[in-house]
């Protein structure tokens, strides 16, 4: 670095003169030695070291840009993970897909032969066996047993239990009838219930038919809280479980118990089906429960709903 100053016109003056000038310059030099050494430590210091500005700039660059990477990957962990549980994770949380409700959900939303029907403003209504109908009769529905236990869970909170949750599930009965519509004076295969510190709730019924242009499957709408439920308002998911194939064939293989529903089955799929036909095979995945059991003994049978909370 070149310094211009101002005192070299005063050189040819006498020693006595020019001795405390030139103790000036020393000193003065000295200072700006001084302040440059002390700007290349600062510059070292901060930016890891580098010969010159641009060097120093492009270093300073590449550690903050790996120092806000390396917090960002910290940092954004979480929201990786509840998007992927959102949609696929280990737990095989999504969020169910929103089915209709059909003609038959005696929910208050239709109504049947000039009246509405609403089993849900039924005394007895929040019930696990609903094999037999509870309003004006006691008939048992009949079928094969099965043991239904459902976890309902916020997909979008790393699929943590939904507690204090209502249930309603309903279904045909093995002739392919629903209670309170093509089986009038009945009640069976409808009832409620609110989820426990798991999330779970669990009802003992049968195994639903299949009936004319549908898949075998249970109806159900979830409500926030039995308020809602019990007043059959608010529901924030309503949807369908879809039956195994091979559980189907081995059920409706006994036509006394299941008078039609083999010929009916023999001509639906899942594809062409008018409610699962256009889901994803995630969604078929967590819409069919897992079942264990015999014909004979009966089956338990679990399953995921997602909700989008």
């Amino acid at each position: 670095m070149t310094h211009q100053h101002n005192d070299q016109s005063d050189h040819g003056h006498g020693m006595a003169e020019d001795l405390p000038r030139f103790n000036a310059l020393i000193a003065r030099r000295r200072a700006l030695q001084w302040f440059a050494g002390a700007g290349t430590a600062a510059l070292v210091a901060g930016c890891g070291g580098g010969s010159g500005s641009s060097s120093s700039d492009t270093t300073g660059s590449t550690t903050t840009a790996a120092t806000t990477t390396a917090t960002t990957t910290t940092t954004a962990t979480p929201t990786p993970t509840a998007t992927a549980t959102t949609t696929t994770t280990s737990s095989g949380c999504i969020a169910d897909p929103s089915e209709t409700a059909g003609p038959y959900p005696a929910d208050g939303t239709n109504s049947a032969s000039g009246s509405t029907s609403n089993a849900l403003l039924a005394s007895g209504i929040v019930r696990s066996d609903i094999r037999k109908s509870f309003i004006s009769t006691t008939t048992d529905a009949g079928g094969v047993l099965v043991t239904l236990t459902l976890t309902v869970v916020n997909a979008n909170a790393a699929c943590a239990p939904l507690v204090g949750y209502a249930v309603y599930l309903w279904h045909a009965d093995r002739q392919g009838h629903y209670s309170l519509y093509s089986a009038p004076t009945e009640s069976y295969l409808r009832g409620v219930q609110v989820t426990d510190a798991n999330g779970q709730v669990t009802f003992t019924t049968y195994f639903p038919p299949a009936y004319d242009g549908r898949w075998p499957h249970y109806h159900f709408e979830i409500f926030s809280s039995l308020a809602n439920a019990t007043g059959g308002k608010y529901a924030v998911l309503t949807s369908q479980l879809c039956m195994p194939a091979a559980l189907c064939t081995t059920i409706f293989a006994d036509t006394t118990t299941y008078p039609s529903a083999q010929s009916v089955f023999s001509k639906v799929s899942l594809s062409t089906d008018n409610v699962f036909g256009d889901n994803t095979a995630a969604q078929i995945a967590q819409q069919t429960p897992t079942f264990t059991g015999s014909v004979s003994a009966g089956y338990v049978a679990t399953a995921t709903i997602g909700i989008a909370v």
